[in-house]
């Protein structure tokens, strides 16, 4: 009997290309495993469509609630962004996705797991990485680092002379990845760092001139950091996910056009849409505003940082990535209450933060003066504060006087 190996199949024009390439090069038994992350796909057609190109079984993982909660809201209770404007939908995803990849491997007996990511990009370390932490006995195949196919227009190429039929163009080059957190958007006129976007190119936020001429109000609700509630209403993980995006998208939310520092050393430029993502980041920050200690606060923005460079780089199961979850679950358990954002063609504002845990006390900023706060106690905290720069500034007098001496 032949080997088998269990590809990551999403029905693009990669993967959908990579089913025949396996069996023509390897000789294998193909299992492709879509797995549902929200892309929003007609999951019935994918699986048509593999078993058309030559896939001997196909598994189906609905992994959308898996996604968002041991993935997509750990790195918002940790202020995960990359550079500074990456909300990482597609990085969260892919270990996710790996993971049920290897579990099936290892249930349907094969011996071998297979992606189509490039040679060039970070979803190739984010896979195998995540094989190796979990079954490094599997063998990986990576056709994009094997095959003679160099471009998205060889790629076409092979397609028609396999009669395989793909959404891509000559005309609609763009790579994407969708999920529930997010739309990607790669290559195209985005290969030029100096081009901008196409209009046609985002996919599901209006743009500011769309969006509607009057504000649009939005509460969320936290419990222990983790998003329960929209306008009053506790609905499920993918649920309330759904709903922020449309809340958003319809309100010009959540566009990013990024050159981002790839963990192969490459500049890359993407552009990304993550509508509900950007009023879940929002909205936290602005909850942990109100209830975390000074200390504690300024120390998790290097958490943040840290943790948003490890999901991009793929190291999610890795014991640092745990450790810091547990630090970070430290910092949420009083990350419950409300916060209301005002949504206006792009923009977002807070018009309200309201937590049983709020640490902001009227009686101590307010200017009004009472006896909570002494202001005389301030003397002294600034003197013993201007210690060293009293000292200094007398070294360099005295210093100067010998100069002067001289």
């Amino acid at each position: 009997m032949p080997e088998k190996v269990v590809l990551a199949y999403s029905g693009g024009l990669d993967t959908s290309i990579i089913i025949p390439w396996l069996k023509e090069n390897y000789s294998y038994d193909v299992i492709a495993m879509v797995g549902d992350v929200g892309q929003g796909d007609d999951i019935d057609a994918v699986v048509e469509k593999a078993y058309k190109t030559g896939a001997s079984k196909v598994i189906v993982e609905d992994l959308r609630e898996e996604f968002l909660n041991d993935y997509v809201f750990p790195s918002l209770k940790a202020g995960a962004v990359y550079e500074h404007k990456y909300l990482l939908g597609t990085s969260m995803a892919r270990p996710v996705i790996a993971k049920h990849q290897v579990e099936v491997a290892l249930r349907e007996g094969a011996t071998a797991v297979a992606h189509g990511c490039t040679g060039k990009g970070n979803d190739q370390v984010r896979f195998e990485l995540t094989y190796q932490a979990l079954a490094p006995e599997l063998k990986v195949i990576a056709p994009w680092r094997e095959w003679d196919l160099k471009s998205r227009e060889d790629c076409l190429d092979y397609a028609e002379k396999h009669g395989i039929v793909v959404e891509a163009s000559r005309t609609k080059i763009h790579s994407r990845d969708r999920n529930l957190w997010h739309i990607s958007h790669e290559g195209g006129e985005l290969e030029d760092a100096g081009n901008a976007p196409l209009p046609t190119t985002w996919q599901i936020t209006r743009s500011p001139q769309e969006a509607p001429d009057r504000d649009e109000q939005v509460q969320i609700g936290f419990d222990k950091g983790v998003p329960v509630s929209a306008n009053g209403m506790e609905i499920g993980p993918v649920s309330l996910v759904e709903l922020l995006n449309e809340i958003g998208a319809r309100n010009a939310i959540g566009r990013t056009d990024i050159v981002e520092n790839r963990f192969v050393g490459i500049k890359s430029r993407g552009c990304y849409e993550t509508p509900g993502g950007t009023l879940l980041i929002t909205a936290h920050r602005e909850l942990e505003a109100l209830c975390l200690e000074r200390e504690l606060a300024h120390y998790k923005q290097h958490v943040g940082l840290k943790y948003a460079e490890l999901v991009y780089f793929g190291l999610w199961f890795t014991p640092l990535r745990e450790a810091l979850d547990a630090f970070v679950e430290s910092t949420q358990k009083e990350i419950t209450g409300t916060v209301t954002l005002s949504l206006y063609k792009g923009n977002v504002s807070v018009v309200s933060r309201q937590s049983d845990y709020s640490l902001y006390r009227t009686d101590l900023s307010s200017f009004t003066m009472d006896e909570s706060y002494d202001q005389k106690d301030a003397a002294g905290f600034i003197r013993i504060l201007g210690l060293p720069s009293r000292s200094r500034s007398r070294s360099r007098a005295e210093a100067t006087k010998t100069e002067v001496a001289k």
